[in-house]
């Protein structure tokens, strides 16, 4: 049944001692590949990954476990895996991954069974609130231009919340932030996003709100998906920023939200005055006023010159009246 080298190994107390861990895992390996030939498995798909090398790794999961999955050189047939969250059935072989000692399933076929049960709630949640129209642009509130104070809901502990800190004092360091530590992530966190937000919105010198957490799967960003979360954001008084994830991750309080931003870093930004195009926007107004005044200064002097050359000399002036009034003097005594 064994594989390995037996000299390498030996039996003490009837269990066998292995000298190197790649001898066990080697030995695990052969077994499992031999007892795990052929299995199939349905599960919902999550994580899934799809490197330039045209493998796809993905994990398939139900409500009490999990198993990783590497289908290599998928090719087309991986259409199959169009998004987490549906649900295929598998078949492969069992193995062991020597390098990290993980149990996986390889892949030599997928197909769809249908919607995952996330996938699915996650449809018919966005269907329902859409035809409330808790997604239409008419309802958006426009971001404050430049937002004093700024409040952001997320992770205390996050990558994602020391991203957005670096962006604001890179962008907008005049902003006070003001953090409503939160969940993001697990049973809890819909509940605990719904109370940050609701503190921050009930004051009324936060002029816009962020909600944030870095990239994960599904599962992980689902909080985001839950009908509370989204309800609270669409009752938001103050405008809300949605940076939930990576570019690929859209949940549902991204369509809620005034602005959605593709990470936790574009949301800092969307709320950040560009102050490079502040300064390119002063330059330029301040050649604006010059020419103006230029344009100014020479109108008015070319109306001085114009005034100056219709002014006649006082003397020349008096000289002709003079000979106007002997003319006239010179007429009456005639007449």
């Amino acid at each position: 049944m064994f594989g390995a080298d037996l000299s390498a190994r030996t039996t003490v107390t009837q269990a066998l001692l292995y000298q190197r861990v790649s001898l066990l895992v080697q030995d695990l390996r052969d077994a499992l590949e031999g007892g795990f030939a052929r299995v199939s498995v349905e599960g919902e798909v999550s994580n899934l990954a799809r490197p330039a090398s045209g493998h796809v790794y993905f994990t398939l999961k139900d409500d009490k476990a999990q198993l990783r999955c590497a289908w290599f050189r998928a090719g087309r047939a991986a259409a199959a895996l169009d998004e987490a969250g549906a649900r295929v059935r598998v078949h492969g072989r069992v193995s062991i991954y020597p390098q990290r000692g993980d149990l996986q399933l390889i892949a030599t076929a997928v197909e769809p069974v249908g919607a995952g049960d996330l996938h699915q709630q996650y449809e018919q949640l966005r269907q329902k609130l859409a035809a409330e129209g808790l997604f239409d642009d008419a309802r958006k509130q426009p971001l404050p231009a430049f937002p004093k104070r700024i409040g952001i809901v997320t992770s205390a502990s996050g990558a994602a919340i020391q991203d957005m800190i670096a962006t604001f004092g890179r962008r907008h360091p005049l902003a006070t932030l003001i953090i409503a530590p939160s969940l993001v992530q697990g049973d809890g966190a819909a509940r605990s996003i719904v109370e940050a937000l609701l503190r921050l919105d009930a004051r009324p010198d936060i002029d816009a709100i962020i909600v944030a957490r870095g990239g994960g799967s599904l599962e992980d960003l689902w909080p985001f998906n839950e009908e509370a979360v989204v309800r609270a954001i669409a009752a938001c008084r103050t405008p809300v920023v949605s940076g939930v994830g990576h570019e690929s991750d859209t949940t549902l309080s991204d369509f809620v939200a005034d602005r959605r931003a593709a990470t936790p870093t574009a949301a800092a930004e969307s709320l950040s005055p560009d102050l490079d195009a502040i300064a390119r926007g002063v330059a330029e107004r301040r050649r604006q006023l010059h020419r103006h005044a230029q344009r100014a200064i020479d109108d008015r002097r070319q109306r001085l010159d114009y005034v100056a050359r219709r002014l006649i000399d006082p003397d020349q002036r008096l000289a002709t009246n003079r000979e106007q009034l002997a003319n006239w003097q010179h007429r009456l005594q005639r007449a």
